[in-house]
């Protein structure tokens, strides 16, 4: 049962491999497409899931298949550091071995200082790792509405901060883009701190038709014009910069495997 996956789509722009520890969220995200796609209600999906069955063991066996010299993404369904039955104890064991086995890694969480009990695992991969959250609203009443059981945004900027001080590696994916004016705000806060290394920028898709009327173009030169002097690792997701056809984006800006984790 391989556990390790190269994903396709829209979801091969984050990471050329991905693996899934848990199946199932605490954070209820409004906008999340996790039970569309496993063709779950999302009473099934949403609560506190358990680690998937021997999942350790499965990841050892992918592991010494092959040697991977691109990233492996923790995760693209479910939060490996959400509200869990092991209380994230596979994660932190998961990145052990992937380390073990020289394996280069992206984290990307809403879990907030969770993530930081592991701070010395993701040291331990010194320039193999990326490690980051996903920032959505600087306003923490709207972040309540859209993603009641993650983090708030202070928390999550808080983690980065203590993360980029650490010496690790951090990302910040602002996707979804449910409100640009939100996404713009916090996007400004972290260059404050200068907390956040690598920035991967896209929208929100398919969500009741809200994308529908935003001007993404306005969006995207607003976000360009802020990152680029400061000098940042930026990825435009595709979904984005084909809306905005009238800004002009650098090659390392639209190439998904610039900046990734590499062995």
């Amino acid at each position: 049962m391989p556990i390790i996956y190269s994903p396709s789509g829209m979801a091969k722009e984050y990471s050329p491999y991905a693996c899934n520890l848990y199946i199932g969220c605490s954070h209820c995200c409004r906008y999340c497409y996790a039970p569309h796609t496993l063709q779950r209600r999302e009473s099934d999906y949403f609560g506190i899931p358990s680690p998937r069955r021997d999942v350790l063991k499965y990841l050892e066996q992918d592991l010494q298949k092959q040697p991977y010299t691109k990233q492996i993404l923790l995760s693209f369904i479910g939060d490996v550091y959400c509200k869990n039955t092991d209380d994230s104890a596979t994660t932190r064991a998961a990145l052990q071995l992937l380390n073990q086995y020289n394996a280069p890694v992206a984290v990307l969480s809403k879990g907030g200082q969770k993530m930081l009990r592991d701070l010395d695992v993701f040291q331990s991969f010194g320039d193999r790792i990326m490690v980051g959250s996903t920032l959505t609203f600087m306003d923490a009443e709207k972040s309540r509405q859209w993603e009641p059981g993650a983090s708030l945004p202070e928390e999550r900027l808080e983690t980065l901060a203590t993360l980029h001080d650490a010496g690790i590696r951090t990302l910040a994916s602002f996707e979804p883009v449910v409100d640009p004016a939100e996404s713009l705000r916090i996007m400004e806060r972290t260059l404050q701190d200068d907390s956040v290394v690598h920035y991967k920028v896209g929208k929100l898709n398919n969500y009741k038709g809200l994308d529908k009327d935003q001007d993404w173009q306005g969006f995207l030169r607003e976000a360009i014009a802020m990152l680029r002097p400061a000098g940042k690792q930026i990825y435009i997701k595709k979904c984005l910069y084909e809306l905005a056809p009238d800004v002009e984006l650098r090659e390392d800006e639209v190439d998904p495997e610039r900046w990734i984790a590499r062995a």
